[in-house]
């Protein structure tokens, strides 16, 4: 994936910050960490400490993940270049106090952690299978929730649209979609009352996370175009031992997933551990003539 042209914009910039003073701040605790680098860059040269890991190309995300208070976030990449473009799109999402740290890891003198971390923001598993994807259309994110993947696929030049029941969360999203200059389609569905009418043959991809309401699936199902993918990944009744959710309504039994996306087509598929959650996981296609 690569980053949307950011729009101009009139907001003052960062507040640009020494190795010695971010680990200061750090010590006295109440800010949030960012850092913007690769994964393999994360774990090989070292992170900060409970620093969030969300790659600078997919930053217009990080409203979603990183929580909008009155906390400072500071960004940090290997030389503080990354950082500060990152830092440009968080003020634009409405983050009031933002650092970028100056020169980056390579003058942190402080203490590293080696550990891997998922990247914060979109669903490891649709980035895991964007090879599969042929360009930009028209995508559906289901229960999009504050837009991790709205804002993602929007900033890479899909036409997207994104529903959810808490009119708080839309209201929010649109605040931030705008401020980013991306054009999104946002509306407030209760998804769970009466027939729901997502389309016939409207969306290129459909995104799915962390959300099961079983008879939504032949909607799903008809709102794909002919050729058009499923991205879909949620919890597993394994789960219940680990924490929430426990309702079995929201919960995938053993291999469910895999029938409740018929007549689709998978390409590929997933059911264990994932970061440390029990999921079920499916990439799933809806036949085409002429495609393999």
């Amino acid at each position: 994936m690569t980053e949307h042209d950011e729009p101009e914009s009139t907001t003052s910039g960062p507040r640009h910050v020494d190795a010695a003073e971010a680990e200061q701040l750090i010590s006295e605790g109440g800010l949030y960490l960012l850092d913007v680098r690769t994964p393999q860059e994360f774990t090989s040269l070292g992170h900060i400490p409970e620093a969030l890991l969300l790659p600078v190309e997919l930053i217009a995300a990080a409203s979603a993940v990183v929580p909008r208070d009155d906390k400072p976030v500071l960004v940090y990449c290997e030389h503080g270049v990354r950082s500060q473009h990152a830092a440009r799109v968080l003020l634009r999402c409405g983050y009031e106090q933002v650092l970028n740290l100056l020169g980056g890891m390579s003058t942190w003198r402080g203490k590293r952690a080696y550990d891997a971390q998922p990247i914060a923001g979109p669903s490891g598993w649709l980035l895991e299978n964007s090879d599969l994807l042929r360009g930009a259309g028209h995508a559906l994110d289901v229960a999009c929730g504050r837009g991790r993947h709205v804002l993602t696929l929007a900033a890479v030049g899909w036409q997207v649209r994104g529903i959810d029941r808490n009119a708080e969360v839309i209201e929010d999203l649109q605040g931030v979609a705008k401020r980013l200059g991306l054009q999104i389609d946002l509306a407030v569905v209760d998804l769970e009352v009466g027939s729901v009418d997502l389309g016939n043959a409207v969306y290129d991809l459909i995104v799915v996370t962390h959300y099961l309401h079983r008879p939504l699936f032949p909607a799903i199902c008809d709102a794909l175009k002919s050729g058009g993918i499923l991205i879909y990944e949620t919890f597993t009744t394994a789960q219940a031992e680990r924490g929430h959710p426990k309702n079995p309504d929201f919960l995938l039994k053993p291999d469910e997933l895999q029938k409740l996306v018929r007549p689709l087509e998978i390409l590929r598929a997933y059911e264990g551990e994932r970061d440390g959650q029990m999921v079920a996981a499916v990439v799933a296609r809806k036949p085409s003539l002429g495609l393999p």
